[in-house]
């Protein structure tokens, strides 16, 4: 079989960080704080919007939060409320227009919104609204969720936002501001994080536990799947504008195994915990006989640790990390990620001359980076180079806000268990197994593992790619205005 050389980075790329705050004073260095323990979610953009009850403010660009924030104060944004976004594009290119929070202003005042997730009617949706004669800001299916609210259908009536919620499927967490509240939802399944915290006499919301310890709130709860809950001069209340799945949730494995800092708690559960479990189940599943455990740093780490502890096998940090170059996953470019690939990481060969090393790593994406990276080991003088890597074959593609929507992206799509280990070049080459994964987590029915067995919580949509809003639907040409409802 003749495979195409694969050109890309081996990590799994996800969304956004969203931090929110109300009734907090200087709310917009809070934010500001709260989005650098984000960072890791999302380095194509950032923004902070504030209200101080009378006029909302926002600033926001492409890059780092200290790249946005470089020429700018977040002290330019008075208020006590306001919410935060880091982002990385699943839907719509990296462009400044798609930068979060979206800010736009209604017939009954300005809304601004933040998404973390994948809208999986989004083209549906905005097809409708264009058809009608609405025109979008944006090439995000974020959007849409601001033409429902204000969609004179919708805007009529009790329970406004949670109509508009109602008529979305997919993934999303979300943070919405008016100029006096701050709303938190997150859709029936529970796909992605979003918690509440304490933080003096006002409310907090992240998608991470560790941005509420940076600023020194109290994880209060989760937000639960189909609850949206409501900071304002009241206090905080909450309703359910959908009730959640009954069967099983659609909680993102990728969480625990990749996404999150190990100091988190998601989905109720320490991060660095689960980690560790995923080393030592997969130490059990798939013993060798090696000098040295040397982690992939930083999210193999802790699964390094757990297959050291379990074998006895000692650990050696045999992997430089550059701390100055961004995780490469959220590169958006190919070229971006493959050049920093090679910047990211160098080899110790003192802890690895001669040794029979096993490199732990928590995901193998596309195969150019294991590749690369067993190399690496070889040419430092290591003996043997055995792969371990702490979840199963990723053979299916997400539709919920992980940014590897096709087949032809994943090498374990493409190609058989010895097949990528001959393309990677390592000695030996093992996955951990989907009980394996499934044992390390509460609730295991709650998760979803559709981009392993390509059976998803969810309804995944007809077609979709990065660029979906952004190109025309091919052969139409509607006869009829259809109305939104």
């Amino acid at each position: 079989m003749n495979h195409q050389p694969i050109i890309s980075d081996d990590r799994p790329r996800e969304s956004c960080g969203l931090f929110g705050v109300f009734g907090v004073p200087n709310a917009s260095a809070v934010i500001h704080t709260g989005l650098f323990a984000l960072q890791h979610r999302g380095q194509e953009g950032a923004g902070i919007v504030t209200s101080d009850g009378e006029r909302v403010r926002s600033i926001k660009g492409t890059g780092l939060l200290s790249q946005v924030f470089a020429t700018r104060s977040p002290n330019e944004l008075p208020g006590h409320l306001g919410i935060g976004h880091v982002r990385y594009s699943t839907t719509g290119s990296s462009k400044p227009h798609n930068v979060q929070p979206l800010v736009v202003e209604c017939i009954d005042g300005i809304w601004a919104i933040a998404h973390n997730g994948n809208l999986t009617n989004a083209r549906e949706l905005r097809l409708a609204y264009q058809e009608a004669g609405a025109i979008f800001q944006t090439s995000t299916d974020s959007e849409i969720l601001l033409h429902l609210i204000a969609d004179p259908a919708y805007r009529s009536g009790p329970r406004r936002v949670e109509r508009a919620l109602g008529a979305l499927r997919g993934a999303y967490s979300f943070l919405l501001m008016t100029k006096n509240e701050v709303i938190a939802a997150r859709d029936p399944h529970g796909f992605r994080p979003l918690a509440i915290g304490q933080l003096g006499d006002g409310y907090v919301f992240a998608s991470e536990t560790c941005a509420l310890d940076q600023v020194g709130a109290v994880y209060v709860r989760d937000v639960f799947p189909g609850e949206l809950v409501v900071a304002d001069g009241k206090g905080i209340h909450s309703t359910t504008f959908c009730e959640s799945v009954t069967n099983r949730l659609g909680q993102c494995i990728f969480e625990h195994v990749y996404f999150a800092r190990p100091d988190s708690f998601v989905f109720g559960q320490n991060v660095q915990e689960v980690r560790v479990n995923l080393g030592r189940r997969l130490a059990a599943e798939h013993p060798v006989e090696a000098d040295a455990v040397v982690p992939v740093p930083d999210s193999g780490n802790d699964a390094a640790l757990g297959f050291s502890q379990s074998t006895g096998i000692p650990m050696a940090y045999g992997f430089i990390r550059n701390h100055y170059i961004g995780r490469t996953f959220i590169m958006p470019d190919v070229a971006q990620r493959a050049g920093g690939v090679d910047l990211k990481l160098a080899v110790a060969s003192g802890a690895v001359h001669d040794k029979r090393v096993v490199v732990v790593d928590d995901s193998i994406v596309r195969g150019t980076t294991a590749k690369r990276r067993v190399a690496l080991m070889r040419n430092a003088g290591a003996r043997e180079v055995h792969l371990r890597i702490s979840c199963p074959p990723i053979r299916h593609p997400c539709y919920f806000g992980i940014d590897f929507p096709s087949v032809d992206e994943l090498v374990a799509g493409r190609m058989s268990l010895r097949e990528i280990r001959e393309f990677v070049e390592a000695d030996s080459l093992e996955y951990l197994s989907l009980e394996g994964l499934l044992a390390a987590v509460q609730t295991p029915a709650d998760y979803c593992t559709g981009c392993f067995t390509g059976k998803y919580p969810a309804d995944p949509p007809a077609a979709h790619s990065k660029d979906v809003l952004e190109r025309a639907p091919e052969g139409h040409n509607p006869k009829e205005r259809r109305p939104v409802r």
